[in-house]
């Protein structure tokens, strides 16, 4: 289950942001990423699209040629959700309104005897508050405790390469447009079946021990530009998560693809830049487009 939530997490981290040092080990020689690009052709504009990878260690080089030169010609960049003070404001309440349990209940009570041993081993491996975390719902628990195993690797949602990107639109007064709502996202992590919260929670507490296991050799296929490894590391896990999978890629891919199409039509040049499992694969993002009958260059 801690892979669905990984997953979700990759895709909400544009908004939240992590504290990473400055300094870390190269994840790769010189820290040089060379991620896939993809070029569309429509009636009268084109689209750009590009994977992120919504945290990463600092001083990744990720400006290829390519890239440099996509960049220079976009009018109007393409994110998957807002990342301003608004935004931020609007998440935190919705966190505080939806992440509580019941004032009579502890998280730690909720859960079958036999994870309380691995969910103790997680809150203390974390440094986190272990009153703080009892009070949270499952899967608030769950992206905390994600979160702090993630800021030990020293990644940072402030590198991720949204980030970086909207910042430079931003800068420059370039055209911002967003596919989905603050709301939106947040669907996607606070479930409404407490009973499968609770299950999922415990199944991936074990998890929680390596999360760099997960996340490392994402990134390393990231920067590759391995589509295939980054297809199977990040929806291959959410395979045994068909609900998960659906609700978390494919139907937000198949969401998408009529606001790309739209664009095409506009006589623009347009830079998306969506999480890097939304681009691979059969159902990813490209394939989709190629299926309606649109010129795609790349992978």
């Amino acid at each position: 289950m801690m892979k669905k939530f990984a997953a979700a997490i990759l895709a909400l981290l544009a908004t939240l942001s992590l504290a990473g040092a400055q300094t870390v080990q190269p994840f790769l020689p010189g820290n040089i990423a060379h991620p896939a690009l993809w070029h569309v052709t429509g009636e009268a504009g084109e689209v750009y699209l590009l994977g992120s990878i919504h945290v990463l260690p600092p001083h990744v080089q990720w400006h290829t040629t390519p890239i440099k030169m996509a960049l220079s010609r976009t009018d109007i960049f393409v994110f998957e959700v807002p990342q301003d003070a608004s935004a931020v404001s609007e998440l935190q309440g919705l966190i505080q309104k939806n992440g509580f349990l019941p004032p009579d209940q502890k998280l730690r009570d909720l859960l079958h005897p036999k994870f309380r041993a691995d969910y103790d081993a997680a809150v203390k491996s974390s440094g986190l508050d272990a009153a703080g975390v009892d009070r949270e719902r499952p899967w608030l628990a769950g992206i905390q405790l994600m979160f702090t195993q993630i800021s030990k690797l020293h990644y940072a949602s402030s590198n991720g390469v949204d980030s970086v990107l909207l910042e430079s639109a931003v800068k420059n007064h370039k055209p911002v447009r967003y596919f989905e709502t603050i709301a939106d996202q947040f669907a996607l992590l606070a479930p409404d079946d407490r009973a499968l919260e609770l299950e999922e929670f415990e199944a991936g507490l074990a998890d929680l021990r390596d999360v760099s296991a997960g996340i490392r050799p994402m990134v390393r296929a990231w920067a590759n530009g391995d589509q295939a490894r980054l297809d199977e590391l990040i929806n291959g896990d959410l395979d045994q998560f068909p609900k998960a999978r659906k609700l978390l890629l494919d139907d937000r891919n198949q969401r998408w693809v009529p606001q790309i199409e739209a664009m095409l039509k506009e006589k623009h040049v347009f830079f998306v830049t969506v999480g890097a499992g939304h681009l691979t694969g059969p159902k990813g993002v490209p394939a989709l487009l190629r299926k309606a009958g649109y010129t795609v260059e790349g992978p």
